[in-house]
């Protein structure tokens, strides 16, 4: 299981239009019933192509948040 985020496909909001498989330069989506899905989440780089050319915005990459320590110079 990774502890990294990983995109999200909305099974609701996806129309099946494969832009995102077809974008995807790792091949780490898939179209299965219609929808896109995450089948090789180790695959996903983050480059962000798919999120940037679904329609309908059925996929959002959540960002991991990591606070550095504050330090005065």
């Amino acid at each position: 299981m990774s502890i990294l985020p990983l995109p999200q496909i909305s099974a609701e909001r996806c129309t099946g239009c494969e832009r995102c498989v077809d974008i995807c330069p790792q091949h780490a989506l898939v179209q299965i019933g219609g929808k896109a899905v995450l089948l090789h989440p180790e695959y996903c780089t983050y480059c962000m192509l798919c999120e940037d050319i679904c329609p309908p915005q059925a996929i959002a990459l959540p960002f991991l948040i990591v606070f550095a320590a504050y330090r005065n110079q």
